[in-house]
């Protein structure tokens, strides 16, 4: 049982570019597995927690829909934008600069086989990153993600998530928004739920926000709950 996640900060990547290396990245951890089941051998297999900035994309779930996208083909081209139809749970969300995306590329057997409780405590480590900047973050029933406010008229959502998983490995993970620019929010309706505002760190303290100590407070978080070693 492997606990070691080797870390990477990708800087700003292209999203697709992103993505095909995660894929290199799953299907590595998965032909591990693969091999070790048929030739009954006991090879460690590999994590990988990824961290990355993207220019601004959308990107649609496998359940999403195409409708929730506001835009045409040339008014994204206009803003600056791209689209992908993805293979993660979830419907439409956003990335851009000022987001901290977190992709966790995990052999779940190495931790605990529940997709349930890993998505819980993906949502704990923001819960907890947000508390030590006496942001209030909660769980919304039935949408995965951290939100503000719930159960109020003002309830907003500060970070996003999508997951896929395979033979317990999974890919794809979160958006934190720590200085985004929500205006690109406006042109979907995010993942999906309609009459539900975003929020970003940097709206709810009226100040930029550090994000590099945003990342270290998400590690931080992060391996005590998986209790993990980054390396």
């Amino acid at each position: 049982m492997n606990k070691k996640i080797k870390l990477q900060d990708l800087g700003k990547k292209d999203y697709k570019e992103t993505w095909d290396y995660q894929e290199v990245l799953f299907k590595e951890i998965v032909d591990q597995k693969i091999q070790n089941r048929r030739e009954e051998t006991a090879i460690e297999t590999s994590n990988y927690f990824l961290f990355v900035e993207h220019p601004h994309v959308y990107t649609l779930g496998k359940s999403g829909d195409i409708e929730n996208l506001l835009l045409s083909e040339k008014q994204l081209e206009a803003k600056g934008a791209t689209f992908y139809k993805i293979n993660r749970g979830g419907d439409i969300t956003y990335h851009g600069p000022g987001q901290i995306v977190g992709y966790p590329i995990l052999d779940l057997e190495n931790f605990f086989t529940d997709i349930h409780k890993y998505l819980r405590f993906l949502e704990e480590a923001i819960i907890l990153t947000l508390a030590e900047y006496n942001i209030v973050g909660t769980r919304s029933e039935g949408e995965t993600g951290v939100w503000l406010d719930v159960g109020t008229p003002f309830a907003r959502k500060i970070c996003a998530m999508g997951v896929r998983a395979s033979r317990w490995v999974t890919m794809h993970g979160f958006a934190l928004n720590v200085n985004a620019d929500l205006g690109y929010f406006d042109n979907i309706i995010p993942c999906g739920i309609k009459g539900k505002a975003v929020t970003s760190m940097h709206a709810e303290l009226n100040d930029p926000v550090d994000e590099v100590l945003v990342k270290e407070k998400i590690l931080k978080h992060f391996k005590e709950l998986f209790e993990n070693e980054f390396v």
